[in-house]
């Protein structure tokens, strides 16, 4: 399960993450979302998406959300080779194209946990706080490494970049 807690950017975020974290890779991610053939997405919390990055392509799946203060869900991710490919197959599978995402993201570790600090086309910035878990509570430790740059818990956002693109465009 992907544990992981997401705020908006605050000037002088990035200089003390780099002093606490170690920096890993600054890329350029691009991901299209699809929307179920016999149910929809919106309505069931859930995603598919291809992300194609430096590192490779991938197919992610993204369950409901599991609690009310973080993005934490349920995520399997599958390497492909074809980027074309595998839009093709989601395609013949009746999935249908909702939106891309667009995002310049510099990623930094701490621990076990991963700080993101992504500038989204369209949205601006926000800092991510995530990590790999069975176990929800370890949204505690992200929230300390937040609440030590300065974010209070109640100010975390929800919402994926898909969701906040979608809700900017339906004004």
């Amino acid at each position: 399960m992907e544990v992981e807690i997401k705020f908006r950017y605050r000037e002088g975020v990035e200089e003390k993450v780099s002093e606490m974290a170690e920096f890993v890779i600054e890329k350029y991610e691009y991901d299209v979302y699809f929307n179920h053939p016999c149910r929809d997405f919106r309505e069931t919390d859930e995603a598919v998406r291809i992300r194609k990055d430096v590192e490779g392509i991938n197919i992610t799946y993204k369950g409901p959300k599991i609690d009310s203060e973080t993005k934490s869900r349920e995520e399997i991710k599958l390497k492909v080779e074809d980027f074309d490919m595998a839009f093709k197959l989601l395609e013949k599978l009746g999935f249908t194209r909702v939106m891309e995402v667009k995002k310049l993201r510099k990623i930094y570790r701490l621990g076990d946990a991963i700080i993101c600090i992504d500038d989204v086309e369209g949205l601006g910035r926000f800092v991510e706080f995530e990590l790999e878990s069975d176990n929800i509570m370890e949204k505690q430790k992200l929230f300390s490494i937040a609440e030590s740059l300065g974010y209070r818990r109640g100010d975390a956002i929800r919402e994926s970049y898909l969701e906040l693109i979608l809700q900017e465009k339906s004004g």
